[in-house]
């Protein structure tokens, strides 16, 4: 089971850059994130929500080459493979781009919404959702940053010590 969690920063880049961390430590399997989204709010007040998984691209190309492999087959019956290749392809790439659009896959974006509304302007928050992790050395390395944990399903120990690791930051890299 994932464990959400959202930190809440002081200016719109920190989420940003803990979001790179992130996923620096899980190509060192250090954790393996199910989903990340970073929320900025803007100086005027507008939320801009960053997606981490573009499903609509990912659909797209799944779509695609089923579709194309389809297409193929029954172009294959009416002795037109390249006709079919090319429909059905095209059908395909439309329909799994309109399909991954309409899938809200992970965190929520109406709790995303509901949450950023929240936030002060120039600010911003990272909802990630974290599938497993190593706690001791994953705190080390976020300790880098200043945040707020605003939202999580972690145990009340956990949530303190990840609290604590983001209080006793000296400042956020570079």
């Amino acid at each position: 089971m994932s464990e959400l969690v959202v930190v809440g920063f002081d200016n719109a880049d920190d989420a940003d850059r803990m979001l790179n961390e992130l996923r620096r430590m899980q190509t060192e399997y250090l954790m393996d994130l199910d989903d990340a989204v970073v929320a900025v709010r803007s100086p005027q007040g507008k939320v801009d929500l960053k997606q981490s998984i573009n499903l609509a691209g990912a659909g797209a190309v799944s779509g695609g080459l089923y579709g194309a492999m389809f297409g193929t087959l029954i172009g294959m019956l009416f002795l037109n493979p390249l006709a079919g290749l090319a429909v059905g392809g095209t059908l395909g790439a439309g329909s799994g781009a309109l399909s991954g659009s309409l899938v809200d896959y992970g965190i929520k974006d109406d709790f995303i919404r509901s949450i950023a509304q929240k936030l002060e302007p120039d600010t911003s928050a990272l909802f990630v959702l974290v599938r497993k992790a190593q706690p001791e050395k994953v705190l080390k390395e976020l300790s880098r940053f200043k945040g707020t944990v605003l939202r999580t399903s972690l145990s009340p120990e956990q949530e303190s010590r990840l609290q604590q690791s983001l209080s006793d930051a000296v400042g956020t890299p570079a």
